[in-house]
């Protein structure tokens, strides 16, 4: 059977102790690989194991647990070897890398914030602020809708001018909020959202991150909608060896 990773933390004899159960129906017992002063929480990768509601949230628990502890190197969901002489050769292997990485991450979590305008809201900014595009649009009405070309056309604009919106209101995002953080990584633009924006942070910092979104929040709420996700292990900010 392979072996299915969660993360890497330092070996410490209070991983001794510690009951974890993982992905899988039932739920597989942790444990753990260790290599040259570091540890890897692994499990028995189950048959078929699929990205399921219950198996994301027990990846995510075990990871959560081990940080309360101590630093922890998260895997992305499905991260598998093909046993565990493999993960103890991986650790042998990038030791110098992953010891580095621990030390960077002591004590920090990652905080996403993903900003998304409001629809109906952003279209009536870009016409308030665009005289030109106020014009077409009067045109158009006045021509009862127009011809197809013309609201091709007038579509092609709108869209070009809420595109310069969003990256325009993604620097008044995200500027404030890197103020907080040591560390900022950009995700791509999911749910349409004009901003997707992970931050490393210290745990002790994290309510001031979520102090600072509430007043961009208080700021900007009527243009658009907020939402917040941690403080969750630091996925974004987990660098594989020779990077």
């Amino acid at each position: 059977m392979s072996t299915y990773v969660y993360g890497i933390t330092h070996d410490s004899g209070s991983l001794d102790a510690a009951k974890l159960t993982g992905v899988g129906e039932p739920p597989s017992e942790v444990r753990f690989v260790r290599a040259d002063g570091l540890a890897a929480a692994v499990s028995t990768t189950p048959e078929g194991l699929r990205a399921k509601r219950r198996d994301l949230a027990a990846h995510q628990e075990v990871l959560v647990e081990l940080a309360r502890e101590a630093a922890v190197l998260p895997m992305r969901f499905g991260a598998v070897a093909p046993d565990d002489e493999a993960v103890a050769a991986e650790l042998r292997r990038s030791r110098d890398h992953y010891t580095a990485l621990l030390d960077r991450l002591r004590d920090r979590v990652e905080v996403n914030v993903k900003a998304t305008h409001i629809e109906e809201a952003a279209l009536r900014a870009v016409l308030t602020e665009n005289e030109e595009l106020r014009r077409a649009n009067e045109r158009l009405r006045e021509a009862g809708g127009g011809t197809p070309a013309d609201r091709m056309a007038f579509g092609e604009q709108v869209a070009a001018a809420l595109e310069d919106l969003r990256r325009r209101d993604a620097d008044t995002v995200v500027e404030p909020l890197a103020k907080h953080a040591d560390q900022v990584s950009m995700g791509p633009p999911v749910d349409n959202c004009l901003a997707n924006v992970s931050l490393l942070v210290h745990r002790d910092k994290a309510e001031e991150l979520n102090r600072e979104v509430g007043r961009l929040q208080g700021r900007l709420g009527r243009l658009m909608e907020f939402k917040v996700n941690g403080p969750l292990p630091p996925y974004s900010f987990v660098t594989e060896p020779g990077r």
